[in-house]
């Protein structure tokens, strides 16, 4: 399998993914694609030198036949959430709000990605990316992942991490369903060195409800905060996608919380998966509470009609 890996926009969010991607040094060859040739072309000049202190990678800013064996493509072309109007936290569209937009969008993206390279993973990263992955599927190409919750997850984590004054690598905590408004907290499984999370909060004399609240608002919204402060929430969703793509590319079959198309739900969202080289290869459905499970359901829901909203 080929190392190689496209991105399909050179704004904040793909410049970003193409730093976190030569950092970690999975790739040998990274193709940067932009609707403006002379964007795609300066980005990718500009990351070439400092690249030079990295793992051997040849950078190309190019188009789509030069696609051909990638095992990966990224697509993060699109408008985000402060240029469509989705900053408001009182908004329980959130994200959503995009979706139109950036469908249209895919549907001149999707064929010809599918041209020049069938048989790559997409990885969705546009939001909203589960509804767009959906997107993805209803014009033909059947390997598609979104970033899904894998960043919330990572939010969720640091969050409780701080709370505890541990580090977030020792932190086993779930964020699962839309990668929006109606994503579900896994509390009942969150965990630090086997003891329940919030049995630690307790401990510390925390309250459980008010952790609770701060720790879900917090990650729910953060992206907004950042576009509050720099106007696109863009590093974290790098690293993250970057991450994914390791993932692949060395055929890990790690474990974590991406969206793929779930058949008992009829929609894509995020649960527990396995990931290597072919992909999705397993999704591990993880014990819920009764009411986690109605929130994944309301989620599944939320996102089955915005879905059902598009027509292409």
């Amino acid at each position: 399998m080929h190392a190689k890996v496209g991105i399909i926009g050179a704004g904040a969010v793909g410049s970003a993914c193409l730093l976190s991607l030569i950092a970690l040094g999975c790739a040998r060859e990274i193709v940067v694609l932009d609707r403006m040739p002379k964007r795609a072309l300066g980005v990718v000049t500009d990351a070439q030198y400092g690249a030079v202190l990295s793992a051997p990678v040849t950078l190309h800013a190019g188009d789509y036949s030069d696609l051909a064996g990638a095992a990966l493509v990224m697509i993060t072309a699109g408008v985000n959430e402060k240029a469509g109007g989705a900053t408001d936290r009182n908004d329980p569209a959130g994200r959503l709000k995009l979706l139109k937009t950036n469908a249209e969008i895919y549907h001149d993206i999707v064929p010809r990605v599918r041209t020049a390279v069938p048989e790559a993973l997409i990885l969705v990263v546009t939001d909203p990316p589960d509804p767009l992955a959906d997107i993805v599927r209803m014009l033909g190409h059947v390997n598609v992942l979104s970033t899904g919750t894998f960043l919330d997850s990572l939010r969720f984590r640091f969050q409780l991490a701080r709370r505890l004054n541990v580090s977030a690598a020792n932190v086993d905590a779930l964020v699962v369903g839309e990668h929006g408004t109606s994503e579900v907290f896994l509390w009942s499984s969150a965990r630090v060195g086997g003891r329940p999370a919030l049995d630690l909060l307790s401990a510390n004399g925390q309250s459980r409800e008010q952790v609770q609240a701060e720790v879900e608002r917090d990650v729910r919204y953060a992206n907004i905060t950042v576009i509050e402060g720099i106007g696109a929430s863009q590093y974290g969703i790098g690293m993250a996608s970057a991450r994914i793509a390791e993932i692949v590319l060395r055929d890990e079959r790690a474990v974590i919380p991406v969206g793929s198309y779930q058949p008992a739900y009829g929609v894509t969202l995020s649960l527990p998966s396995v990931l290597g080289r072919a992909g999705l290869s397993q999704v591990i459905e993880p014990e819920m509470t009764g009411d986690e499970r109605q929130g994944l359901e309301h989620s599944a829901k939320t996102l089955q009609q915005a879905v059902a909203g598009i027509t292409l």
